[in-house]
């Protein structure tokens, strides 16, 4: 393992070269690439350097008990090895997980679909806060949210709310929010002080660009409509909304949120590539173990991944048996906890199957 860690500190040194070689700087592409490879990197090589320090203070400590006589010193080095040992399993569980492969997809964007499902208008609601707290996380990661559709509906919230999140790593990032969000709490409607249940589905998808999933211009079929908004009401005078029908797999993208019918289309098109992408990989990770696929689903929108209980302020996460009481924080874009243990959970899993 550690030969492997050495072989990235040389590939570090020979990117801090490129970093300041004029032909790279001069391509703003390589230069994207390089400089992202030698983030990756350091982060990586920041543990291994903790490590190795470690494992020197160690033997420093025991070179101190073996030749040394003054007892103090001795009792200070026998405190230093205790202390260091009990840094090493950490260390070396972080590097380990390191050594999962990346999913390619990661680095990508992603479109992030919610929908309201089982509970009315007070789905609605919680599809609109739901899309609030991904958007407030994601101006904390430094992202940027941009709506390809949504369908609001007249007392707040949204039927449907469809976004691309735009910036490094937002795959990455997202990706384990794809599956059902429960809401328990009284609704704003409910005179009665009872507590409903309602149902909100998120899906997680790369954005697939030309290069990922081509589409052919004869597969599809193209319809102009008027825009409408809540309620029914035209909110153009033109027909700038589009719906894409992708013939082969019957795939319908609809987008009406700009008045050009041009960027609806380009939108509309962008979603289409990207569910298409989304339906391909999703085909081939049936492939993964069972274990790993009910453990942490990145792709199964039917299974109820988190609860959030509004009377006793808890987010419970069902996959990793993870419980929080910080509700208010975590619907204000506090997520970095959750996507860390479920992205830990998931290499972990990844590992042990490597090791099987």
């Amino acid at each position: 393992m550690l030969e492997k860690f050495e072989k990235f500190e040389e590939r570090f040194k020979e990117l801090n070269g490129l970093l300041s070689d004029p032909a790279i700087i001069s391509n703003p592409t390589k230069l994207k690439n390089v400089a992202k490879e030698h983030s990756d990197l350091e982060a990586i090589l920041k543990v291994f350097s903790a490590y190795k320090k470690t494992i020197s203070a160690i033997h420093e400590a025991e070179s101190i008990i073996a030749d040394d006589d003054d007892q103090e010193l001795v009792e200070m080095a026998e405190s230093e090895i205790a202390e260091s040992r009990k840094k090493l399993p950490g260390y070396e569980e972080k590097l380990k997980l390191f050594l999962v492969p990346k999913d390619p997809n990661d680095s990508k964007n992603a479109v992030m679909e919610i929908r309201a499902g089982t509970g009315g208008d007070e789905a609605g609601l919680f599809t609109g806060e739901l899309y609030r707290m991904y958007s407030r996380y994601a101006e904390q990661k430094g992202w940027k949210v941009e709506i390809l559709s949504s369908n609001p509906q007249g007392i707040g919230g949204f039927k449907e709310i469809i976004a691309l999140v735009s910036g490094v790593d937002v795959y990455g990032g997202l990706k384990y929010e794809g599956g059902v969000h429960r809401v328990q709490r009284v609704p704003q409607t409910e005179q009665s002080g009872r507590i409903h249940t309602s149902a909100v589905t998120v899906a997680v998808l790369p954005e697939a660009d030309e290069v990922d999933f081509a589409i052919d211009a004869k597969d599809l079929k193209v319809d102009v409509y008027r825009s409408s908004g809540p309620g029914g009401q035209s909110v153009n005078t033109t027909d700038s909304a589009v719906r894409i029908t992708h013939l082969p797999t019957g795939v319908v993208v609809t987008c009406q949120d700009e008045k050009s019918q041009h960027k609806n289309k380009a939108k509309a098109l962008s979603v289409l590539r990207s569910r298409l992408l989304d339906a391909k990989l999703e085909e081939e990770n049936k492939k993964i173990a069972e274990n790993r696929r009910k453990m942490v689903s990145t792709g199964d929108r039917s299974a109820k991944i988190r609860t959030y209980n509004f009377p006793q302020g808890r987010m419970t996460d069902h996959r990793i048996n993870l419980t929080l009481y910080r509700l208010h924080e975590i619907m204000d874009g506090d997520l970095e906890e959750i996507i860390d243990k479920l992205s830990t959970e998931d290499k972990n899993i990844q590992l042990q199957e490597t090791e099987a």
